[in-house]
């Protein structure tokens, strides 16, 4: 098969080991840094140029799309798809697992348990708001990532000033979320990385000071986890909700039972290091399967 792994080039991790897995088990291979793709469009020819040269052929498209350049990764990722090639993850589902509110609408839609979250445009509802969600309240940027633009807020002043700040120097109108703050597992939570329709990975992560974020990214610590049942439902029952393939589902362990925090449509391979799970092999072979199936399919179609 020939294979494009849409990334930020070849020295991220992930990257790599996509790579390694891929030429390992004879694959073509290559790694195109989507920022430097432009777009061209005309009646019939919804073409991707790279370095100058017209990309065509591959048989699958693996995307590893930054939460920076999400708009233009995922446009690259539509003109891929526009020509009729198979890619791992949809651009529309990469689109919707960016946008914490959209993920939160999603989820509740198809029934996956989460925390209650509010979101509000208007400062004049604080009050309201705080009354019905109750303290200590967990206040974020619906596009933060990272553990980015996320404050814990434990009294009605902190969250009044800390909502006050994010409306006033909000001024690119990202929508700011409210969510309830689950004591039980305060600086803790849990990522299943998810293939196809099944968990290949899990991590606990927990942060190793006062912090209540556990990502690994603010310096929390991963450690192995075995997941019951009713949690490996809920991470494949949260990423197929959100229409992706390949995700890392978050979750938390609450009083009511596991809850879906996030679903990220592009996960770090860090959970490998630490689980000793061979992820980017288990990737591959998903994309052997199906894009394969597809490719087949539209043969006998032709």
């Amino acid at each position: 098969m020939k294979i494009a792994i849409l990334s930020n080039g070849n020295a991220n991790y992930s990257t790599k080991r996509l790579v390694e897995e891929a030429e390992a088990r004879g694959h073509e291979v290559k790694v195109i840094k989507y920022k430097n793709c432009y777009l061209s469009m005309d009646e019939k020819h919804p073409d991707v140029y790279y370095h100058g040269k017209k990309l065509s052929g591959f048989d699958a498209i693996i995307p590893r799309i930054s939460n920076g350049m999400t708009r233009y990764g995922c446009a690259v990722v539509r003109q891929f798809e526009m020509q009729g090639m198979w890619t791992a993850s949809s651009s529309i589902a990469i689109t919707r697992s960016r946008d914490k509110l959209r993920s939160a609408q999603i989820l509740t839609k198809y029934g996956v348990d989460t925390p209650k979250t509010l979101v509000s445009r208007n400062s004049a509802d604080i009050d309201d708001l705080l009354d019905h969600i109750g303290l200590p309240v967990i206040i974020k940027l619906a596009t933060g990532t990272h553990g980015n633009g996320v404050v814990l807020a434990e009294t009605k002043k902190a969250a009044k000033s800390a909502l006050q700040a994010f409306y006033l120097y909000n001024e690119d109108g990202t929508n700011i979320l409210l969510q309830e703050y689950i004591e039980e597992s305060a600086g803790t939570d849990i990522r299943a990385f998810v293939v196809g329709s099944r968990v290949v990975a899990s991590m606990q992560r927990k942060s190793l000071d006062d912090d209540f974020r556990s990502n690994l990214h603010k310096g929390g610590e991963g450690t192995i986890i075995k997941l019951t049942d009713e949690e490996k439902k809920l991470a494949i029952n949260a990423a197929k909700a959100m229409g992706l393939h390949i995700a890392g589902v978050d979750l938390m362990r609450s009083a009511r039972g596991p809850l879906v925090l996030e679903v990220n449509s592009s996960p770090g391979f860090g959970i490998e290091k630490i689980t000793g799970r061979n992820v980017a092999a288990k990737i591959i072979e998903y994309v052997e399967h199906n894009a394969a199936r597809k490719n087949s399919k539209d043969k006998v179609g032709a």
